[in-house]
């Protein structure tokens, strides 16, 4: 009855760990600064993460061709030339997540070359560790019984 009890209780707090609000405070709004690079067919870095309200700046250098980056949802965009930088800024004042697009046909993939901006704190990384910690106590817990139950020789 005990250990029934015990596991209700751990399924219970995974359960408030995946899918509870969490409390997390606002963060102030900072001037954010990436540089992206283009080459066909792909941006590195892939994924950009930003807080709501940070003033983004985007550094688009072109490595080979002519590039383009457009923002979904922000509806801005900027073009570079090979060997060229060419800049971006804007407010992310959308939480969520958008896709970045090359806005200039740069080949036969081109409509493949996206990437992410994510606009918003990284729950899943506090989920995880919530998770984790329980898995972790789990452990614990059952090991604990488990060393109890066996008879010392």
């Amino acid at each position: 009855m005990r250990s029934r009890v015990i596991l209700l209780l751990l399924v219970l707090a995974g359960l408030v760990a995946a899918f509870a609000p969490l409390p997390i405070q606002s963060i102030p709004p900072v001037k954010r600064e990436f540089r992206v690079e283009a080459s066909q067919y792909a941006y590195n870095p892939g994924e950009i993460n930003v807080n709501p309200g940070d003033t983004v700046t985007i550094k688009l250098v072109a490595t080979d061709v002519v590039h383009g980056l457009y923002v979904d949802g922000y509806g801005v965009s900027v073009k570079a030339d090979p060997g060229q930088t060419a800049s971006l800024t804007f407010i992310a004042d959308r939480p969520g997540s958008f896709r970045l697009r090359c806005n200039v046909t740069c080949g036969a993939m081109h409509p493949f070359m996206i990437g992410k901006l994510s606009v918003g704190p990284n729950l899943l990384l506090y989920r995880s560790l919530g998770l984790a910690a329980i898995v972790f106590l789990s452990s614990f817990v059952l090991l604990a019984r488990h060393s109890n139950l066996t008879p010392n020789a």
